[in-house]
């Protein structure tokens, strides 16, 4: 049944619009709140066992459905491949442990009449971007998903919270307008936005592929902005900073991952196989298009990694020191799909996409995990500044205990998900290193310093948290059992997936495999028609 594909959004329209109508009765939104996200979590099982696991043929595959029943390239078509229920997958695990995390933690006054809506909102945004077939409504799925972070960063309302969104706003709409420039050229171009029907018509060379090329570097724009990719990541620290905590670790868990989501379906699925017509410029004729997208991400990612380390090794406040955390560590995302980009073969591009996803689901968990550890740490400290607080370590051990597991997993000490994570990224660059050694002797090089500066900045965050006694000189409040005990879950989750980390793997390629194949892609969605 191809309606599985569009029940999580259902559920989560439905779930928003329950929140909504029950404002007056904050224990009912509440309860409508998680009970909602715990059946979207359900949904995304469903989608990801017929999928990838269960499905059909025997072999992994896509799950298509066209809306009001219009035929690709006609209709709106929102596409289940292996890449977007892991993606989904993702965003169903942080969103259940961030909805929980923020009964208990945002004042319930501020609960009420829009946060549980708007988290709902936020996560069909999300789900919409993941499931699009089409590269305009990935644009409206963007749009729904930055309105709603727009009035998250603005949550709290003093100044400089408000001064945070207005950058965030203005940011974005350029990113917008870009998006908005790049789409109506390549509709001109290609005269369809059906990613499928781009995909054939761009490997078939009747179109100038060249242009095509050059006109989706206004899209990438928005997608690396998206990311918070340097140059980009101006918005990251004072967004990260200024939404609720539990809100953040949406922000840095999942939707910072539909902007590297959109750079895997656009280059690797779309224009996957086109190459490039002589369009005035005869020493590009010929070349693939993902040719040239591997320098420019190779050069994002690895200044997003110095960048973000060297900005968190010189933070005070742990709120923002996770944050410029946030924007290194999707650099150790990018860097491998940039080298699957330039993998002379398909077996090793798809092992460059496996390490980037391994990866993305590693930073969603320990970020999220970090970021609802910061809101106990000021629930208790009434601060996040390390100069200011201390001596964590015996308000309450078992917190200790998780927040340490989130810092080696960040780290990437083994068996937890953050060592395979950078494992698989290091294991790339060493491949990369082989094929071209002044390449990849760089990149080792930055990779390592970022592997450095992760250790510096993750070991003076735990010690200035937990050690000695409370610098301010009053004592650390009692934790409240209920946040702990939804952060023990989640270290132990790291854990587990570490450990059994061979079907995490799995699941990873099979992503991967979906990404990089545009033939599946475009016989799932248009199927016999040419």
């Amino acid at each position: 049944m191809t309606t599985v594909v569009v029940a999580p959004m259902l559920v989560v329209l439905a779930t928003a619009t329950v929140a909504l109508v029950s404002r007056n009765f904050p224990r009912l939104q509440r309860a409508t709140s998680i009970a909602g996200v715990l059946a979207y979590a359900v949904a995304v099982g469903a989608l990801v066992r017929r999928v990838v696991f269960v499905p059909s043929q025997g072999a992994p595959s896509a799950v298509v459905y066209q809306v009001g029943g219009w035929e690709a390239p006609f209709g709106i078509t929102l596409v289940a491949d292996g890449l977007s229920v892991f993606m989904l997958s993702i965003t169903a695990v942080v969103a259940v442990f961030s909805v929980v995390f923020s009964v208990f933690f945002i004042d319930p006054d501020n609960q009420r009449v829009y946060y549980h809506p708007l988290f709902q909102f936020l996560l069909l945004g999300v789900t919409g971007a993941f499931l699009t077939g089409d590269l305009f409504n990935l644009f409206v799925w963007f749009e729904v998903m930055l309105m709603v972070s727009y009035v998250f960063v603005a949550f709290y309302g003093d100044a400089s919270h408000t001064a945070a969104a207005t950058r965030y706003v203005v940011l974005n709409i350029v990113g917008g307008v870009l998006m908005l420039l790049g789409i109506g050229g390549l509709y001109a171009t290609v005269g369809t936005l059906n990613m499928a029907e781009m995909a054939r018509v761009l490997s078939e060379g009747t179109v100038d592929t060249s242009a095509a090329v050059a006109l989706s570097a206004f899209v990438f724009a928005a997608f690396a902005l998206k990311a918070g990719l340097v140059p980009f990541q101006f918005w990251v620290p004072s967004a990260y900073r200024a939404a609720p905590l539990p809100v953040t670790a949406m922000f840095a868990g999942v939707t910072k991952k539909v902007g590297v989501y959109a750079v895997l379906r656009m280059y690797f699925t779309v224009f996957g196989g086109v190459y490039l017509t002589d369009a005035g410029t005869s020493w590009l004729a010929g070349r693939s298009a993902l040719v040239l997208l591997a320098p420019v991400l190779l050069t994002m990612g690895a200044l997003s990694i110095v960048v973000g380390g060297v900005g968190a090794v010189r933070r005070d406040r742990l709120d923002e020191l996770l944050a410029y955390s946030s924007i290194g560590q999707v650099g150790f995302i990018v860097v491998p799909v940039a080298f699957a980009a330039a993998a002379p073969s398909e077996t090793l591009r798809r092992l460059g996409v496996v390490a980037a996803l391994a990866y993305a689901l590693h930073h969603a968990l320990t970020k999220g995990l970090l970021f609802l550890s910061t809101a106990v740490v000021r629930d208790s400290t009434g601060s996040t500044r390390l100069s200011e607080i201390g001596g964590m370590r015996e308000t309450s051990p078992v917190f200790a205990g998780v927040f340490f597991i989130g810092s080696l997993s960040l780290i990437g000490v083994p068996p937890l998900t953050g060592f395979f994570g950078k494992f698989l990224v290091f294991e790339t660059a060493v491949g990369e290193l082989s094929r071209s050694p002044r390449v990849g002797a760089v990149v080792v090089f930055f990779l390592l310093v970022g592997a450095l500066l992760t250790i510096v900045y993750s070991t003076r965050a735990f010690m200035g948290v937990f050690r000695g006694t409370a610098v301010s000189g009053k004592e650390p409040e009692a934790l409240r059992i209920s946040q702990v005990a939804v952060l023990g879950t989640l270290a132990v989750l790291i854990v587990l997936v570490g450990v059994a980390f061979e079907p995490v793997y799995g699941f990873a390629d099979a992503a991967a495999q979906a990404a990089i194949d545009t033939e599946g892609y475009v016989e799932a969605v248009l199927g016999g028609k040419r």
